[in-house]
């Protein structure tokens, strides 16, 4: 079967000038294909940038550029040596501050009412974000899980958090009308 290149569509030209207020902290996320997908999901969606903090790598690294497919070249991003000052600099520009966690405590994503703009925060694979980092945050945000596993990949689990964000986006300004 021949591949077809992606042409511009009428649902694709109703967001061209669409952009998500929304950033995303990347703390210690350890894997360079999630850090990828994180790239290629943020370029999809639209988001501002990615904040890039710990051990988590940043571009250009081939591991990266495996899984985000030149969208490291396009969504902005930034290492950040101290990540409680990038938050303490966003929440001077009105930022909501939202960890992504599985905690029970957290509001479903799909009951979340976030205050754009947003900054969401990832952690690491296993141990998720540093107690420090949960602790200053406005909102504790989980993605509901109806199976026997009670997380998402970090990079699957960034995807449906864009997604969801656009979604919100979308409703709150009418901006694109499909």
């Amino acid at each position: 079967m021949e591949r077809v290149p992606y042409r511009a569509t009428a649902v694709a030209g109703a967001y061209s000038n669409l952009r998500l207020p929304v950033s995303i902290l990347l703390d210690n996320v350890r894997s360079m294909y999630n850090v990828g997908a994180f790239f290629r999901a943020a370029d999809g969606a639209g988001i501002e940038r990615l904040l890039i903090s710990g051990i988590t790598a940043h571009p250009p690294k081939s591991g990266i550029t495996k899984t985000a497919l030149g969208a490291e070249t396009r969504v902005a991003w930034e290492a950040v040596s101290d990540p409680l000052a990038a938050i303490d600099r966003l929440r001077l520009h009105a930022y909501e501050i939202a960890a992504i966690e599985t905690s029970l405590q957290g509001v479903d994503i799909f009951d979340w009412r976030p205050r754009f703009p947003v900054c969401v925060l990832f952690g690491h694979e296993v141990d998720g974000l540093a107690p420090e980092l949960l602790a200053v945050c406005d909102t504790h945000v989980r993605i509901p899980m109806l199976g026997l596993k009670h997380s998402l990949n970090v990079a699957s689990a960034g995807a449906v958090v864009m997604y969801e964000l656009l979604r919100k986006f979308r409703a709150l300004h009418h901006s694109v009308s499909i």
